[in-house]
């Protein structure tokens, strides 16, 4: 069934290239052609919608079940320092690797852009950015809200509360409730389940909507820009693996094959969050405890987005370089630690690495109309960077799997899944397998 799937994703990704390209020929007007990716896109909007419907229950529940069933509670500083810390040193390797390839690679190099007129703007929405906001927003104001717009670093907090107070809390009426919310997991997995076999048609309707309006061209027309930053997530992608297999040694080249669908669901939906419940599932077929995985897995989509964070520099350096506007190295120091902070918890935000930098680019006097060069083309390069973050996450789960001794066995899957830490005694199926 799992192969099935991923043929139908990727004959989805070809027959969407196809008709998106016979459409873009057949209508010539652009408002027509507008008009009829509007009717393709409608496929993609829909099974979005689906997918953010199961994300604000279904990292609740995980997270909540987990917390609640811990018997050491002192675990979730524990983990979570540990998750925090392997979060910091890859996005801060992100990040550094954005700036550095497009210092070598030079891909707005040549453009000469014309400074657009004063007041132009690149029409996205953006506001200030300060760590005042940042900090503020992470802590709900109502949790209904938080779940209603899938505030995930807001969902989080409540969850952890939530979850511990649970853990904490006494008597029949706790108990009975801390079963009913682990008896939510698995029918919300089910629910994710039948959500995810309207994937094909979701990845079908992107990218022919996408192609319609465009054309093949688009994919052409920025090759250089394009080109560059593909080799530089490639590079990216070997230091993950690389930094995976210093922890889990040579398993991490097995969890690359189970983490391949998800990983092509996020490439062909660009979007994080469509990923996300097949590689929480995922994980666990690899070995990974569920609470660990419910727990490390929505603080990564919060915390971990490498891929974003590697385009915001990547891209921000790009317009410095084809509007010829030079930054001092204090200035490209200073927009990498603000970087580091804006790009925390936008996984479910729309077009987030745009809306990140279109923010930060006045900050250094950069042209925000500047994004308009890179817009054509934004939904490819989103495939990329949302297969990146996947990959990130799944390592980043592993890793701290490994540190815990989260590795369990299908025979004791369910008795071990009550605690972060597990006997010494623990036989990892990977690599017995």
């Amino acid at each position: 069934m799992k192969n099935k799937q991923t043929i139908l994703i990727f004959a989805a990704l070809v027959l969407g290239i196809i008709v998106g390209d016979l459409c873009n020929m057949w209508v010539a007007d652009a408002d027509k052609a507008q008009q009829v990716a509007g009717y393709f896109s409608i496929l993609t909007e829909i099974f979005l919608r689906m997918i953010k419907m199961i994300i604000a229950p279904l990292i609740f529940s995980t997270l909540v079940a987990g917390l609640a069933g811990m018997d050491d509670a002192s675990a979730v500083g524990r983990v979570g320092g540990k998750a925090l810390g392997w979060f910091l040193f890859i996005s801060s390797m992100s990040l550094c690797l954005g700036l550095l390839f497009s210092h070598l690679l030079q891909p707005g190099a040549g453009m000469n852009l014309a400074l657009p007129a004063a007041g132009a703007s690149s029409g996205l929405k953006t506001t200030a950015l300060n760590l005042h906001d940042f900090i503020t927003h992470v802590f709900p104001k109502n949790i209904v809200e938080a779940m209603a717009g899938n505030e995930i670093l807001q969902i989080l907090v409540f969850a952890v509360f939530f979850g511990l107070a649970l853990n904490h809390s006494r008597g029949k009426g706790a108990e009975m409730l801390a079963q009913s919310i682990e008896g939510v997991v698995p029918v919300m997995l089910k629910v994710t389940d039948y959500v995810m076999r309207f994937a094909p048609l979701g990845v079908f309707g992107a990218v022919a909507s996408v192609i319609t309006v465009k054309g093949l061209g688009v994919l052409i027309l920025y090759g250089r820009f394009a080109g560059s930053f593909a080799l530089t997530l490639l590079v990216l992608w070997m230091l993950l693996v690389g930094a995976g297999y210093l922890v889990l040694g040579r398993r991490v080249f097995r969890l690359l094959t189970y983490i391949r669908g998800p990983m092509l669901v996020g490439f062909s939906t660009a979007s994080s969050e469509a990923a996300y419940p097949r590689l929480m599932k995922r994980l666990e077929q690899f070995g990974i405890s569920e609470r660990l995985v419910g727990f490390i897995l929505p603080l990564g989509y919060s915390f971990n987005l490498d891929g974003s964070m590697i385009y915001t520099s990547f891209a921000a350096l790009f317009i410095s370089q084809a509007y010829h506007v030079p930054l001092t190295l204090q200035q490209q120091i200073l927009m990498l630690l603000v970087l580091m902070v804006s790009s925390k918890g936008i996984a479910g935000v729309p077009r987030a690495s745009l809306v990140v930098v279109a923010a930060v680019l006045p900050m250094f006097h950069l042209p925000e109309a500047g994004i308009l060069v890179i817009l054509g083309i934004d939904h490819f390069l989103d495939m990329g960077r949302t297969a990146t973050n996947v990959l990130g996450n799944a390592i980043a789960t592993a890793v701290i799997a490994k540190w815990e001794g989260g590795f369990v066995t299908p025979p004791v899957a369910e008795a071990a899944q009550d605690q972060f830490q597990l006997p010494a005694e623990t036989v990892d199926p990977v690599s017995a397998s």
